[in-house]
């Protein structure tokens, strides 16, 4: 029983600390992504925007299945406040009538262009061609092989140096394809650049500009957005200070195709493709000693549909956090390895410990408490006290993300508006993650079944 206790004992101090870790990333994440923000928009004030032409982009949306959204999705793209570049849709062998109904609105034609296959994907099986609004629009029917195989066929096809890989669900704001190539303009060592993403269901979109932002009535839906913004803007921002961002989303990231293509393109037996062509990025450009960048560029504005159910949520936080595992997993060299510097000893070691394994840990701090209840050798009020100061503290650094986020959007929200988010910031860290916490403890558990298995949601 002393052997129980004492152990107990240093567990419980591992779970503090690594709570307390967790918290002061938390708020320093937020401070610096404040302090950027307030920097940038000082800036903004003394300087136009660079004068430059438009960089040549091609734009690419994998789909499968995608016959709801990807009319809608291909039209938002045609209203951009860019001069130029090309849309390239790849269907990866879709059930659903995704290439018909493309075909139908945009009045595509079968053409036997020749595409160059420098990444390796599944072949095509028919290619279309239209222009709309000036812009030339490319149909690949392709045989089924994935999300990253079907990227590395549109990389194959493009025309122009830089691509924008997109989810074939996804939108942009007028002026995204504008905000996103700022960072290529201002330094040429970047290769890439993130963006930022909003939930579609949050967003009212007039004349392709987001002007309303408010938490929908689904609380599944308001709860995801919380976790968004301050995922996406605060601990993004932070890394983006030392070129540490390990992930680049795929539903909208700017990228340099020489450079991609020479570190291998998109793999296609990873679930988290987009994780996986960073971390390859990083090694590949490490390992040859290149001066790179790549950048986080939170005004380039991109709204993704949420998941609006808990099984729908559930499958995409499994593959998401399978993906995850598989990405570090084939990229471990860069733990610990004085060559990647703080990509290695902060970035990726946060991702380890705070994505990765967080489940696990989590978890078993809950049954640390569980057992240390039923010895009795729990003091219960502590414990109580310090989970409410812990989760007040992580609801105040959510707001704060948030309250970043309607700022660096210009968005107006209610009074009403601000108390409900802060009643969401509470629910989402004290309750929500650890629901999370359980759907990405079971993709460990059902790993082998679920390694390969994309898995459907359902569109609006």
């Amino acid at each position: 029983m002393d052997f129980l206790r004492e152990a107990l004992y240093y567990v419980s101090i591992f779970f503090i600390l690594y709570l307390i870790v967790f918290a002061t990333f938390s708020f320093f994440a937020v401070l610096i992504g404040a302090y950027r923000l307030y920097v940038s928009n000082r800036m903004l004030k003394f300087r136009n925007k660079l004068d430059h032409d438009d960089l040549p982009i091609s734009i690419v949306l994998p789909a499968y299945d995608e016959a709801v959204t990807i009319v809608d999705s291909v039209h938002s793209l045609l209203d951009q406040d860019y001069q130029l570049y090309e849309i390239i849709v790849v269907d990866d062998g879709s059930e659903d009538d995704t290439t018909q109904i493309l075909i139908d609105a945009f009045d595509m034609k079968p053409t036997d262009r020749s595409i160059s296959h420098e990444l390796a994907c599944q072949p095509e099986e028919a290619i279309y061609e239209t222009i709309a609004n000036g812009v030339p629009i490319t149909l690949i029917r392709k045989k089924n092989g994935g999300k990253g195989d079907a990227l590395n066929m549109g990389i194959n096809a493009s025309r122009y140096p830089y691509f924008v890989c997109m989810d074939a669900d996804s939108k942009l704001q007028k002026d995204s394809l504008k905000e996103i190539v700022e960072p290529v303009f201002e330094d040429d060592a970047v290769i890439a650049v993130g963006g930022m993403i909003l939930l579609s269901q949050c967003v009212q979109m007039e004349d392709g500009k987001a002007v309303n932002y408010r938490l929908p009535s689904n609380l599944l839906v308001s709860l995801q957005a919380v976790e968004y913004n301050r995922s996406f803007l605060a601990s993004r921002m932070l890394m983006d200070t030392f070129n540490g961002n390990l992930i680049i989303s795929g539903a909208f990231g700017l990228f340099k195709k020489a450079t991609v293509i020479a570190a291998g393109g998109y793999s296609s037996d990873n679930l988290g493709e987009d994780m996986e062509l960073v971390l390859k990025l990083h090694g590949y450009c490490r390992n040859n000693d290149m001066n790179y960048q790549m950048r986080y560029q939170p005004s380039a504005l991109c709204m993704t549909q949420a998941p609006t159910s808990l099984r729908d949520l559930a499958s995409q936080r499994r593959r998401w956090h399978i993906g995850l595992f598989q990405s570090m997993l084939v990229h471990r060299r860069i733990m610990l390895n004085a060559k990647f510097g703080l990509v290695s000893f902060f970035s990726y070691l946060y991702y380890l410990m705070y994505e990765l394994l967080a489940p696990v840990i989590e978890l078993f701090g809950i049954l640390t408490i569980m057992l240390a209840l039923y010895i009795d050798v729990l003091n219960v009020g502590y414990m109580i006290l310090f989970l409410t100061i812990y989760a007040i503290y992580g609801a105040i650094i959510s707001l704060s993300a948030f309250s970043q986020q309607m700022y660096i959007q210009k968005f107006q929200i209610s009074l009403w508006d601000m108390l409900k988010t802060l009643f969401l910031c509470v629910v989402e860290f004290g309750l929500f993650r650890y629901v999370l916490v359980i759907v990405r403890f079971a993709a460990f558990l059902r790993y082998g079944k679920n390694k390969t298995t994309w898995g459907k949601i359902k569109r609006v």
